[in-house]
């Protein structure tokens, strides 16, 4: 039956593209509001809460099973309050629950489906089940609240205050782990496809930018094996989620924005620090995909496509040797060669392109690849999701920032400065930050991660066209997510005052997919502290390190963007002005002085260096 023959429940009053998604169910959603709350309070029941986003396989699995599902819709809407929730829409309700599920089960994941207490209190979380699990589930959840609810109010209270305590873990420390996480990476390092670990394998890309500064034969090694495999989309550019096999060959084939701009980030430090022309290849065709396929027409980027095209994952993106040669006649053969494309096929009976086989780089061949493109563009395309958010798109802003920097290239200048413009005029009000927007309507008070992603933004900005002013914005909203969000030097909270009230307030500071805000606050008060000599910020930045040593020293691996910012980094003041054709490096917190505070030597351009505490006398050439 199509959609627009079935009955809409509440969802179908929302922006977001995953709640949109469920606005046709037969379960009586509710959006995270507190009409759902008192309705649990009033008629005496149970909460379901399901997390998941609208590019996620086994949401839309869960989906198709259950919540598509009259049997499954009828128990929930007569024994319990359901609320669906869009995971990048509210990450302070996922970051919460998430918490909660991994203490219960060991593991989390989407789709999230957590019971709770008509408070918000959870006592009882997990992520994907079949129809028949999950009904089994609802069954004994049911039982239990009617004829056993002490011990539910048990689980909740005790979960509570297990997460209320976690953050109380680390204690504050001088120095910064790195050897000790180079030590770990080294440990886990698969030496003969790169990466860490085995299967499945994530790029966690601001790991390796800490590596190729401290141990770049581990972060080539493996920046080079995800780029050949099929975790990167050969034929239209930019990078899967990740691989689900040690050799980064399969992928699960969903595209996300943060994903790309940190990998676009790590293959152009590669690019930089070797000047191999291979990273800055790649970085190219992740911004050629991000302009091409998830630029949004009032300037901002999407934030995910999804794995799945007419219900099958990887359908899009895969091809068998006939579809080659229909798109490219005589010259398929040469083709299916170098990108691994056999009869036989590599992932259900088709082939993901890859280059793992090695060989030359063969030009002539991979111009080839546009009329393969063109030739793909004519299938179903997967979802694209919409949601425009503030700190995924300031993600893209440093990305282009560090392109325009690093490549010397007008092109991707131009665009961070417009996706600068973008978020303030569409995402902020003053010193005010927002989550996103979604056809026009806009989401409500940022996070942590918000701020601190745009101040790093700014930042990256300012060292790639000097240019004062975001430099003095990145200043502001310093100070403002200080306000909002710090706990007197001891870190950041994820969720500020103005942000509404959970049954814990996290203070998140593990690097995993995306770096955390507190990672990213410390890089930003470390560059502030050197770039406006404010006293301010030094102090805020040593208490910040202090606070970011001690979380990770137990498990240092787990802040790669922390220890990346945490290692030595040159103050350079260049006067008159900078010459051209000069590189500022990534390595560099880079300012344009004034000759009276910093005299001109010998009549030339010249440079005032500082260092690990130290400043060496004035230079005319770095």
């Amino acid at each position: 039956m199509p959609a627009t023959d079935k009955v809409a429940n509440r969802l179908i009053n929302e922006k977001s593209p995953y709640l949109l998604q469920h606005a046709y169910n037969p379960v009586d959603w509710f959006p995270w509001n507190d009409e759902a709350f008192f309705k649990a309070k009033a008629e005496d029941k149970p909460i379901f809460l399901s997390i998941g986003y609208s590019t996620c396989h086994w949401c839309h699995v869960m989906a198709h099973e259950s919540f598509e599902d009259e049997e499954v819709a009828a128990r929930l809407n007569r024994s319990f309050v359901s609320i669906k929730v869009d995971r990048e829409e509210r990450p302070d309700v996922d970051g919460v629950y998430m918490r909660a599920c991994q203490a219960m089960t060991g593991g989390g994941g989407w789709p999230t489906s957590v019971f709770l207490l008509a408070d918000g209190t959870p006592f009882f979380a997990g992520t994907y089940y079949p129809k028949d699990a999950f009904l089994q589930l609802l069954e004994a959840v049911e039982a239990a609240w009617k004829r056993d609810r002490g011990a539910l109010l048990r689980s909740g209270e005790g979960l509570a205050a297990a997460l209320a305590s976690v953050d109380a873990r680390g204690q504050a420390a001088e120095h910064a782990p790195v050897d000790k996480a180079v030590s770990a990476f080294r440990a886990s390092f698969d030496a003969q496809y790169g990466g860490f670990g085995g299967a499945p394998k994530f790029p966690t890309p601001h790991n390796l930018m800490l590596l190729l500064r401290t141990a770049p034969e581990l972060a080539e090694k493996t920046l080079e094996g995800m780029y050949r495999g099929g975790m990167f989309d050969h034929i239209g550019g930019g990078f899967a989620r990740y691989s689900t096999d040690r050799r980064w060959l399969v992928p699960h084939f969903e595209k996300m924005l943060y994903d790309n701009a940190l990998l676009a980030m790590a293959y152009l430090l590669a690019f930089e620090q070797t000047g191999k022309p291979l990273y800055a290849k790649v970085a190219r065709r992740i911004f050629d995909y991000l302009e091409r396929e998830m630029r949004a027409p009032d300037g901002g980027f999407f934030s995910a496509q999804d794995a799945d095209s007419e219900g099958e994952e990887g359908k899009f993106y895969v091809f068998t040797p006939d579809e080659v040669a229909e798109a490219l006649g005589e010259d398929a053969a040469r083709f299916c060669r170098r990108y691994g494309i056999t009869k036989e096929g590599n992932f259900e009976g088709a082939s993901i392109p890859n280059l793992l086989a090695g060989g030359a780089d063969d030009d002539e061949t991979d111009k080839l690849l546009t009329h393969l493109y063109d030739f793909r563009k004519k299938r179903v395309a997967p979802h694209t999701d919409t949601k425009q958010l503030t700190a995924w798109n300031a993600l893209a802003v440093a990305a282009c920032a560090m392109a325009a920097r690093i490549l010397d290239d007008d092109h991707y200048r131009k665009t961070a400065k417009e996706l600068v413009d973008f978020i303030e005029r569409t995402l902020t009000e003053g010193d005010a930050v927002f989550v996103g927007i979604t056809d026009g309507k806009r989401a409500g008070a940022g996070f942590l991660d918000d701020y601190a992603f745009f101040i790093f933004a700014l930042l990256q900005t300012h060292q790639a066209t000097m240019e004062r002013h975001y430099l003095d914005r990145a200043a502001a909203l310093a100070l403002r997510a200080c306000a909002l969000f710090g706990d007197d030097g001891d870190g950041f909270f994820f969720s500020g005052t103005e942000n509404e009230a959970l049954f814990v307030r996290p203070k998140e500071s593990w690097d995993g997919a995306l770096p955390s805000g507190n990672s990213v606050m410390a890089y930003n008060l470390s560059r502030l502290a050197l770039l406006t000599d404010d006293e301010r910020f030094a102090s805020l930045s040593a208490s910040q390190n202090r606070f970011m040593n001690g979380e990770a020293e137990a498990q240092p691996r787990g802040y790669g963007f922390y220890l990346w910012s945490a290692l030595p980094v040159k103050k350079i003041v260049c006067v008159p002005d900078a010459p051209e054709g000069l590189h500022i490096r990534s390595d560099w917190a880079f300012l344009i002085g004034d000759g009276a505070q910093y005299p001109v030597v010998n009549g030339k351009t010249t440079y005032y260096v500082c260092e690990e505490g130290a400043c060496r006398p004035p230079v005319n050439e770095l």
